[in-house]
């Protein structure tokens, strides 16, 4: 099936500009969005067969997605997420049974949902010929794209703060890019990146630095519009650092609604950050269009540690046109609630996922939202990757075995 894309807009002044050509930001700095043409696509296509049926996971959606020749659809084999409602915790976070609903993304390639941004990140580079492409990154992006550029033949380097999850620089450079911790935080490991644009040739692929991440992660909808029947939740918690995803999905409903495909209201997009890094929702509760840099940042959840972002008035007008807002929670509620959902539900969330479900909770106390409110938490990826507590308790095969301690 064809691509619809007919060219790509600044997201600030509405300028056009190629589809066909290599871009990072706009000529006034700002990110630019890939634009389609959504009346010949309703006249051609119906909701009902718009998708490809045979492709791997959110390649079905390619008629909505930039990427135009087969060859350059690079895949390690997606899959369509699942939705796994929290049962036991429900009631211990406010909500009710079933209402509260965790989109697993930690189940695509490289666990996490980086996979969708740096896949056709990747698979357009690869398309308009591109051969180097550099990140910053707090781990997970830098894993997904050292694994999708090593499969597609190109090169990869990769700058990650200095105390990034060890397991996520070693993923990275196990897959094949060069890999290099920076100290400082991703923001500074982004300075590196654009000071070496001209003499290393490298290809910026960072956050919204280029057009086609967004189109990754705008997946994230279309799978949740299928998913829940056409018929959206009330509202969706999302992790937000960059604020690639948040975006994307404000931009798929809106897409699929042009095309008469979605009805009905859509979801508040509640952006949830960490207090020790909340630029976002310091924005949001003071009613500015971007977000100052955020001064020492820290927080456990590490992919959520953007102290600036380039696409902040994206971010902050998804929220405010949604009728959401942005809340932050404390890394100790974080953690807390992580291993309240893993004991009691069986589902181990990364921290990023995990700051939703505290936020979730957050927002039942302020009346944002009722417990009665069917609600979507991203849980952004696999808790594998993350510390762990220790597991102490042990039993000696040559001693007595006291069996009451197992009842």
């Amino acid at each position: 099936m064809k691509s619809y894309i007919t060219h790509l807009e600044c997201s600030a002044t509405g300028k056009v500009y190629p589809a066909d050509e290599v871009h990072n930001l706009s000529e006034v700095g700002k990110p630019l969005l890939v634009k389609y043409d959504l009346d010949k696509m309703k006249s051609d296509l119906t909701r009902e067969n718009w998708c490809v049926e045979s492709a791997p996971g959110f390649w079905r959606y390619q008629a909505l997605l930039p990427v135009s020749r087969n060859e350059s659809r690079i895949s390690l084999g997606e899959v369509l997420t699942p939705l796994v409602p929290l049962k036991k915790s429900a009631a211990l976070l406010g909500g009710i049974e079933g209402n509260i609903i965790v989109k697993d993304e930690g189940r695509l390639p490289t666990g996490s949902f980086k996979a969708r941004g740096l896949c056709l990140a990747v698979s357009m580079a690869h398309q308009l010929g591109l051969r180097h492409l550099a990140i910053p990154t707090n781990g997970n992006a830098g894993a997904a794209l050292a694994a999708y550029a090593k499969h597609a033949g190109m090169k990869a380097t990769v700058f990650c703060p200095d105390d990034t999850p060890l397991i996520n620089v070693q993923e990275i450079q196990l897959q094949g890019a060069d890999t290099y911790l920076v100290n400082g935080l991703i923001n500074d490991c982004g300075k590196i990146v654009l000071a070496g644009k001209e003499e290393t040739g490298w290809f910026d692929v960072s956050t919204l630095k280029e057009p086609y991440r967004i189109e990754g992660k705008k997946t994230m909808g279309f799978e949740l519009a299928e998913q829940l029947d056409w018929k959206m939740p009330d509202a969706i918690f999302y992790p937000t650092g960059g604020g690639t995803g948040l975006i994307g999905m404000w931009k798929a409903f809106a897409e699929l609604k042009t095309l008469g495909w979605l009805t009905g209201k859509l979801p508040k997009m509640i952006a949830i950050q960490s207090s020790g890094c909340a630029p976002i929702v310091k924005a949001f509760n003071e009613g500015l269009d971007h977000a100052p840099l955020w001064e020492d940042a820290y927080t456990v959840a590490s992919g959520i540690r953007v102290p600036i972002a380039i696409g902040d008035f994206l971010i902050l007008q998804a929220i405010r046109q949604s009728n959401g807002c942005a809340l932050a929670v404390d890394d100790e509620q974080i953690m807390e609630t992580r291993d309240l959902i893993a004991k009691q539900d069986g589902l181990l969330l990364c921290p990023e996922g995990a700051a939703t479900a505290a936020g979730y909770q957050a927002a039942i106390e302020k009346n944002i939202i009722s417990p009665g409110d069917q609600v979507i938490l991203f849980n952004c990826a696999t808790g594998l990757k993350y510390p762990m507590p220790p597991a102490t308790k042990s039993i000696d095969k040559n001693a007595a075995i006291d069996y009451q301690q197992f009842i």
